[in-house]
């Protein structure tokens, strides 16, 4: 054995010495990041290649629900313009020190907004995807200060667990709170059903979201427009971008080892 290879090992072994096993861990997933960052983006142009959409259409938001800073960080050094969350908490304890550093930075509401988080949502996100009832809105066109972008969520899987406004009743949702002088409707949002519910009932959720889409603009909704459709996470945004969507939402994809 020659003496360099045996101080390479010697380092190796030094190294898994000093840095505690978590820190190996995330040292892992920083690594694997920008690859996941670059993966993602090329699946989701294909995607869009195959439903002869323009890749450039489609907005990729990275979630960031508990993921530690400096992953968050990397995945900004690779690209990511976009940034969704699902708790105003956590968004709080990370939304300064981020502006800080990426003040271009767009943050989006992606979680069930509750009323008395309003005020200091509307503090830090650029846009809600969350609306789901008439009472919300009411509270969000009371505190706002500015119009505020905003989608109607719709839960298109009729699932008890998820969040949104049924899909009967959605567009009825639409027409009410297209009346509010604060907020600008910009599209619908929808989680799909879970995978184990095969691909043709994911599918169809999403057909849906772009279907009741199309019923609110052929009804020319107050100043509701219809240009976001919000739909696919990681594992089912190519089948959304198949059925239309434009925005997807991707953690796991990113932030995994």
């Amino acid at each position: 054995m020659t003496a360099r290879r045996s101080a390479k090992i010697q380092l190796f072994f030094f190294i898994e010495d000093i840095i505690p096993k978590n820190c190996r861990i995330c040292y892992t997933l920083f690594v694997s990041i920008a690859k996941n960052v670059k993966n993602i983006k090329e699946r989701v142009a294909k995607a869009a290649e195959r439903a002869g959409r323009d890749p450039r259409s489609i907005k990729l938001v990275a979630v960031i629900k508990n993921i530690p800073l400096d992953l968050v960080f990397r995945a900004l050094d690779c690209g990511i313009t976009d940034v969704g969350i699902n708790r105003v908490q956590e968004a709080a304890e990370k939304f300064s020190i981020v502006k800080e550093k990426y003040p271009q930075l767009a943050w989006h509401m992606i979680g069930h907004l509750q009323r008395n988080k309003v005020r200091q949502a509307l503090d830090m996100f650029d846009i809600i995807q969350s609306i789901d009832s008439e009472r919300l809105a009411e509270e969000i066109n009371k505190r706002a200060q500015k119009p505020v972008p905003a989608l109607i969520e719709v839960n298109t899987s009729g699932e008890a667990s998820k969040f949104g406004v049924s899909f009967k009743n959605a567009v009825s949702l639409v027409s009410r709170v297209a009346s509010y002088e604060k907020i600008k409707i910009q599209g619908l949002m929808t989680i799909g059903s879970a995978a184990n519910a095969g691909l043709e009932q994911v599918r169809s959720c999403f057909r849906a979201l772009r279907e009741l889409a199309q019923t609110a603009n052929d009804l020319r909704i107050g100043n509701a427009d219809m240009e976001i459709l919000s739909m696919g996470m990681t594992d089912d945004f190519e089948i959304a971008i198949g059925e239309g969507s434009n925005l997807v939402r991707v953690g796991r994809g990113i932030f995994q080892q």
